[in-house]
């Protein structure tokens, strides 16, 4: 029997983590929303080429993530987050120095791989080869930090923005991940099953059912079309229900302290019972908000917000959790991958497809995100614990 991790070192593990990916996010998923403008226009393009050079980069993440857990699985998720930090650096330099479109494009799609090595599901791999089946405290952990990401990089990147110039805020981002992300990754453990208690990593079980598989990887997909899709147009929907445009910006801004309180919850509350119980718990939350919306309008705006991120708060947990519960530590990472490869190609398109719904039929447009997220309520009924 190998020792278990005391828990102090449990402790810097979850915090080094956690700030490694609170950095990556920042520098990748956060930053189109503030540097999208600046860069397009030293370019002469239109803004919209930047955020499809973002959708494709979320395409390459889909594309390389089942690799990355693989690798993760054989030899630990140390050398991979620290190879993703080199890779964000490197992807991040190309975009401060481009001249032109088509190396705009490459700076996206290497920031891309990056995204793919060195986000949440290579942080819940790398947790599941430590920890195993009982990994479930250390990924809640690593979420509620990194969950301040858009608290962090936004301010940040406005900041270097301001001072600098949207190439500069780039190297500067590229730099935070070698100074800071890079070495913190290097106090990981080196491999899978490091420090284990009752459970180690390395036992397999059954193998699960392909029904099961189709139905958590339908699940993770739509759930993250939905999140993408409100963090792309929550004001103009809540606009349209009637809501003012001061309301809408400070409904907005319920979202994240929502998903950390909710996070919180399951950190506390809902760990007695099995992951399974409070994803549907959090996959009720949007369809229960959008009738709230629709109903009562623009005074329901805070109710949507609050409901809308403490589920979607437990629903990025459960992309490590639910998998690490009902199918163990065995192959985890690259089922991880596997099953959140549709998740990030439908999320690349989440923006336009909701985006055209609003414009063509205004308020209705939440009957598309509240009946995806009924049928991934649905299929979660389905789910059963073994």
């Amino acid at each position: 029997m190998i020792s278990r991790l005391p828990p102090e070192r449990r402790g810097l593990i979850v915090a080094a983590l956690g700030t490694s990916l609170t950095v990556s996010w920042a520098s990748s998923y956060y930053i189109p929303a503030v540097l999208a403008v600046p860069m397009a226009d030293s370019l002469g393009l239109s803004p919209v080429w930047v955020f499809g050079a973002f959708s494709m980069a979320m395409v390459v993440s889909a594309m390389v993530g089942p690799w990355a857990g693989a690798r993760i699985d054989g030899a630990g998720g140390r050398g991979v987050l620290m190879a993703s930090n080199l890779i964000f650096a490197a992807g991040l330099v190309l975009l401060a120095v481009a001249p032109s479109p088509v190396l705009l494009f490459a700076g996206w799609a290497i920031i891309g791989l990056g995204m793919g090595i060195g986000l949440y599901e290579a942080g819940f791999a790398t947790l599941a080869g430590i920890y195993g089946k009982e990994a479930r405290g250390p990924i809640t952990g690593i979420t509620l930090i990194a969950g301040f990401a858009s608290t962090v990089g936004w301010p940040l990147s406005g900041l270097m923005l301001a001072l600098w110039g949207w190439r500069e805020a780039c190297l500067g981002w590229a730099l935070i991940h070698l100074c800071l992300a890079l070495p913190l990754n290097a106090l990981l453990p080196k491999g899978t099953g490091s420090f284990t208690g009752a459970t180690a990593p390395t036992e397999a079980g059954p193998p699960p059912s392909r029904l099961a598989l189709v139905l958590l990887a339908f699940v993770f997909a739509v759930t993250w079309f939905n999140s993408t899709a409100m963090a792309a147009h929550l004001p103009g929907l809540l606009q349209a229900a009637g809501a003012s445009t001061a309301v809408a910006i400070a409904a907005g801004a319920l979202i994240g302290p929502a998903q950390v309180a909710a996070r919180l919850l399951e950190f506390g509350l809902l760990r007695r019972f099995h992951p399974l119980f409070s994803t549907r718990m959090a996959a009720a939350a949007h369809p229960v908000a959008a009738v709230a919306l629709v109903t009562f309008g623009g005074p329901a705006a805070y109710v949507f917000a609050l409901l809308h991120g403490a589920g979607n708060g437990i629903l990025t947990i459960a992309k490590g959790t639910l998998p690490l519960a009902l199918f163990g530590a065995a192959g985890y990472g690259q089922r991880l991958g596997w099953l959140n490869a549709p998740a990030r190609i439908l999320q690349a398109a989440a923006p336009l497809i909701f985006g055209a719904a609003l414009t063509a039929w205004g308020l209705s447009a939440i009957w598309l995100t509240a009946g995806l997220g009924l049928a991934a309520l649905i299929a979660l009924l389905v789910l059963r614990r073994s």
